[in-house]
């Protein structure tokens, strides 16, 4: 269950978390992040990177120096400066194309999650009379949702019938793999699109991307995935893998700040294929961009799909945090990132049961930094404990009815903060949910 020796009586769980958090080869990362304080003057367990990551330190200085080209140069920052404008999303690519085991040009950053997810889906949901349902989890994140939905509805079909949602069995709180892949063994022919998280959001599941992409394409559909919980989370090989698109979020796990720019991933095979594309003037061929002609000539690879010049000030702190990522190694963040959950959910279950469980999977590969913790003793009271934990100066994030996310980041977060989260949360649960 994890990557940990037996946990010790309670009294002696403090002492192993120091001495997990003094052996921590990563732990000189969380002196390049702004944690954020309580109002009693001492730093927040900050367990919310799942929903948006901290800033680092860099930020500034990468802002900064934005604003005094623009200020110095204006319009000729563009070409000229420190780092000119112009290539500026070209910085962010090859560092975002190791993070997702994706070739350079299958990877862009540009635009926001959604705005992405539907160019996508114009590119590759082709529904047929015979090929037009989407494939879903049931409870997705809801802007998935409605993206899928509108773009059933665009091309005339009703989502009753073409939005296949998959639940978990009865009494379970997660999919199985096997029930995935036999789902789209029976029903493939009539799906068109597959689009799974690579992480679910509100369980903390991790699917297997893998099994689900070979089962896909084994029943001729395309398959795309959500990666707004994974990318920064677990390790992930896209063009290995072999799924059509991948959209992602860069303000949680990747730190880039609130509404950053996201990214997108077109897998090779379809880089100058006759796909039906949403273009815009940044998606010209940067050659002759602007010699201004009516004829749109796509730019090569993942590039062809942008439509708009870039901001720079929100591509700066996603540049700085890259780096952060390429010094750490995503192997080496995931290493901590399993025991980090591995100690928590044991101290959770030794602590709280019967009080509060981990609907995530305790299977180490089935999860990621979240743990999402379900209060079962009173659930009415769920929502005073969150309220609790955070006059306590933990900042966590809630999802109704009744769980908690707790995400404890390899990045910025210690092993005492999971002692201290789990000693906290049994003195609210103990006196709430009586």
């Amino acid at each position: 269950m994890t990557d940990l020796e037996a946990i010790p009586d309670w009294d002696h769980c403090q002492e192993l978390a120091r001495a997990l958090d003094a052996a921590d080869q990563l732990a000189s990362f969380r002196d390049q992040f702004h944690i954020p304080q309580h109002t009693d003057g001492h730093e927040c367990i900050y367990f919310c990177g799942n929903s948006l990551g901290l800033q680092a330190k860099g930020v500034r200085a990468a802002l900064e120096i934005e604003l005094e080209h623009w200020a110095r140069l204006g319009v000729g920052a563009h070409f000229n400066g420190r780092i000119p404008w112009m290539p500026y999303h070209e910085l962010v690519r090859e560092p975002l194309a190791e993070l997702v085991g994706a070739q350079a040009p299958e990877v862009v950053a540009m635009s926001s999650l959604t705005v992405n997810l539907h160019l996508m889906l114009v590119s590759f949901y082709r529904p047929t009379p015979t090929r037009n349902k989407i494939l879903i989890e049931k409870h997705a994140f809801p802007s998935d949702r409605y993206a899928v939905e509108s773009q059933i509805r665009f091309h005339g079909f009703d989502p009753e019938t073409c939005l296949l949602e998959l639940a978990p069995g009865v009494g379970l709180d997660c999919l199985s793999s096997e029930q995935i892949t036999q789902f789209i063994e029976a029903q493939g022919e009539s799906i068109a699109l597959i689009l799974l998280p690579g992480v679910q959001y509100y369980t903390g599941q991790v699917l297997d991307l893998e099994a689900i992409t070979r089962a896909g394409r084994e029943a001729g559909c395309r398959v795309g995935f959500d990666l707004a919980h994974s990318v920064g989370n677990v390790p992930l090989d896209l063009h290995a893998l072999g799924c059509d698109f991948a959209v992602w979020c860069s303000y949680k796990y990747l730190n880039a700040g609130p509404g950053a720019v996201a990214g997108c991933f077109i897998h090779q095979r379809h880089h100058g294929a006759e796909l039906p594309r949403l273009n815009g003037w940044w998606g010209h061929d940067p050659q002759t961009r602007f010699l201004m002609g009516p004829e749109f000539v796509p730019s090569r690879g993942a590039d062809a799909w942008q439509l708009s010049n870039p901001p720079i000030l929100a591509l700066a702190p996603l540049r700085v945090s890259l780096e952060i990522f390429q010094a750490a190694g995503m192997q080496r963040l995931r290493q901590k990132s399993l025991k980090l959950t591995g100690f928590l959910l044991q101290l959770i279950q030794e602590q709280l049961s019967g009080w509060v469980r981990s609907i995530t999977p305790s299977i180490k590969e089935q999860r990621g930094c979240q743990l999402s913790l379900m209060v079962e003793k009173k659930p009415e009271s769920a929502r005073d404990v969150f309220s609790a934990l955070g006059d306590r100066g933990v900042v966590a994030d809630w999802r109704a009815p009744n769980i908690i996310r707790v995400a404890p980041v390899p990045l910025y977060n210690r092993f005492i903060e999971v002692y201290r989260f789990v000693e906290i949360l049994s003195e609210v649960v103990r006196n709430r949910c009586v």
